[in-house]
């Protein structure tokens, strides 16, 4: 594939873009005025370009349509969360691949057209994503994809890896990170949008693991380039937000698993899960943890039912799935060392009660 000619469409131009590109912000108009310079300089021209903004309080749509007419604006009237505006995003996407991007990253001029070429070599694949590397200390790598564990971790290939010594070859990984990667449009189709139950964290991996469940692949391209920042908006609300994700790894297993893999590798999550509330303590932030794992009971009939339905559906045995699940990191013995030390930092709490 040769990069095409720049077509970039305005904001009132017909949907004849072959990508739909969609920024998701939140209160930040200064973040976007350093992303989408970066975003519309792409050599892969052919796209359009669309901004969901999440109920901004910083006069960001105002600032976009006045800046940046050419870039279409989706303004939800409140928060709606990450999950949800990314769908946002999707839904009003036109093209045949949707990419898909976080407000405080920045592009190199040939990300776009690498990962379109990723998808036409692999049409076995949901989504493609790219070489993410620290915006701050670029000479490391952030992510290079998403991997899986059967105890119900999940994190990027590559993070905190020096570039030149790691990931630089195309291969297939677990799930792409949503934070800039592009996808099949027509496999959101198929597999479904983001679970806005989320919220935010984690969505793209229940979203990669369905389409892992469905048959589908997804890629890693090193020759696409980005930069991340990392937490220049979720960073606001830092306790809340990593809650938020200690507790999504359990809806993750609580749809995803299947039965027998569920059943084999159950003491796995059960340990993940108190390594986690030990993480918690740790940091400083039980309390809220507490609180999320609190409200997600009332979310289990729900996540029981899409569990159904996703099953029903899954296309690929338990054996393929082991084949695409990373390998376990914590030793028995490490496991049982987290456990006592979160044993002693709930004690107190007990012998309150």
């Amino acid at each position: 594939m040769k990069d095409e000619a720049p077509r970039l469409l305005d904001g009132d131009a017909p949907a004849v873009a072959r990508v739909t590109a969609v920024v998701i912000t939140y209160n930040g108009r200064e973040l976007l005025e350093r992303m989408l310079p970066t975003l519309l300089s792409q050599r892969y021209g052919n796209f359009e370009a669309l901004v969901v903004d999440d109920g901004s309080v910083d006069g960001t749509v105002e600032h976009l349509r006045e800046r940046w007419p050419q870039v279409r604006v989706i303004a939800n009237p409140v928060n709606l969360g990450v999950a949800a505006s990314l769908n946002r995003g999707v839904q009003a996407a036109h093209g045949e691949y949707v990419a898909l991007l976080n407000n405080d990253i920045e592009l190199d001029p040939g990300w776009l057209a690498a990962l379109v070429r990723s998808l036409e070599e692999h049409p076995e694949a949901a989504a493609s994503t790219g070489k993410l590397l620290d915006f701050h200390r670029r000479e490391l790598f952030e992510a290079a994809g998403d991997f899986m564990r059967w105890s119900g971790m999940s994190g990027h290939y590559g993070q905190g890896e020096r570039v030149g010594v790691a990931c630089e070859d195309p291969v297939a990984v677990f799930s792409p990170c949503a934070g800039a990667a592009l996808y099949r449009r027509s496999a959101f189709a198929d597999v479904g949008l983001f679970d806005e139950d989320f919220f935010a964290y984690l969505e793209d991996v229940d979203w990669g693991f369905r389409a892992r469940l469905a048959g589908y692949t997804a890629r890693y391209e090193p020759a696409a380039v980005a930069y991340h920042m990392g937490g220049a908006t979720t960073g606001r609300e830092a306790n809340r937000f990593t809650a938020l994700l200690r507790r999504n790894s359990a809806f993750v297993v609580v749809k995803d698993y299947p039965a027998t893999a569920l059943l084999r590798h159950l003491p796995k999550v059960a340990a993940f899960q108190l390594i986690s509330l030990y993480a918690s303590c740790r940091d400083g932030i039980l309390t809220a943890h507490l609180r999320e794992l609190a409200g997600s009971i009332r979310l289990l009939p729900r996540m029981l039912r899409k569990r159904r339905g996703i099953q029903r559906s899954r296309r690929v045995s338990v054996a393929q799935l082991d084949a695409m699940v990373a390998p376990e990191v914590y030793a028995a013995a490490t496991i049982g060392e987290r456990l006592r030390l979160l044993g002693r930092a709930l004690a107190p709490l007990f012998r309150r009660q």
